[in-house]
């Protein structure tokens, strides 16, 4: 099917099932196009809480599609491709990471949202890049915090909190992968550059960066900033929004370091194309499913982050 076909039958199938479409920023530009809302996981979560359609797809990656399913159980919860996992996720395994905590039975459990339904279900709040320094500054500043699992995210927040929160040793690919020579390289021949860094990228980096957030936040700087460059290093996937928002701007992908690729792609980001998501809405399958007796803890921390935020 043509990609103009594609998109009618899209939009046909979204109208006729009451169906809602959400992707994220790191979805590639045809889908970002099509979808009801694009945002970050905060938004998302927000939206999926909120919608009055009967189907929700979600274009991401499986914990984004869970976290919906949590918030609005009634709802069927589709996503394109079952297969489009999480890095950050993979890397907290819920009965690891259950003993961790055991082992630390004093400590308040902050989890980061991008782990599985299992993991926030030991959790006591979840936050996102966007709000999570509003919310750890809301416990006590001596409080004893696990923080997982993202550990350069846990270094950022505990550098800009003055905290000392036990971290897992968990991190995303993408933002594991970013070259600080290449960087280095890329301003010398940007020198006006501003460098736009998400706190999920390792510390030498972040230290090189003019302006650190989410991605929304970064979003919104690079919109409102008065300058014309702009290195960016999270997933390349945002750069679509960027440009459509700022067309007098140019937006620089900054290289991992073992690629001749000059941006930096989540693999699993990518699993999801057009197609699958004209199957995905025509099927009503892959759906998610999150056990109820699941179900019923982990809503508990996305709703205190909700409430928190």
């Amino acid at each position: 099917m043509e990609k103009e076909q594609l998109i009618t039958e899209i939009n046909r199938l979204k109208k006729e099932k009451n169906a809602v479409i959400m992707a994220h920023y790191y979805q590639t530009g045809d889908i970002q196009d099509i979808a009801d809302n694009i945002g970050d996981s905060l938004a998302l979560a927000q939206w999926a809480s909120k919608t009055d359609a009967d189907i929700i797809v979600l274009c991401g990656v499986h914990f984004m599609g869970e976290t919906a399913k949590i918030l609005s159980p009634q709802k069927k919860v589709l996503v394109p491709d079952l297969n489009a996992g999480c890095s950050l996720a993979d890397s907290c395994p819920a009965d690891a990471f259950e003993a961790f905590t055991k082992a630390h039975p004093d400590h308040t459990v902050i989890s980061y949202v991008n782990t599985t339904a299992a993991v926030k279900a030991l959790t006591d709040v979840v936050v996102t890049s966007t709000n999570a320094k509003k919310i750890v500054e809301q416990f006590p500043k001596d409080a004893k915090i696990i923080f997982g699992p993202d550990r350069n995210l846990g270094n950022y927040i505990n550098s800009v909190t003055g905290r000392n929160m036990l971290l897992w040793d968990g991190a995303c690919h993408v933002h594991e992968q970013f070259s600080v020579e290449k960087l280095v390289k890329l301003k010398e021949e940007y020198p006006n550059a501003e460098i736009l860094a998400h706190p999920e990228c390792k510390r030498p980096l972040l230290l090189m960066a003019d302006y650190i957030g989410s991605t929304q936040a970064l979003l919104n700087y690079a919109t409102n900033s008065d300058k014309k460059q702009f290195l960016v290093a999270t997933e390349s996937g945002i750069l679509h929004e960027m440009q459509k928002k700022n067309p007098d701007k140019e937006f620089i992908p900054v290289p991992p370091n073992d690629s001749t690729c000059a941006c930096n792609e989540c693999n699993f980001m990518r699993l999801n194309t057009l197609e699958k998501l004209y199957e995905c809405l025509k099927n009503e399958t892959p759906e998610i499913l999150v056990e109820e007796s699941v179900r019923e803890k982990a809503v508990k921390p996305i709703l205190k982050m909700l409430e928190m935020s």
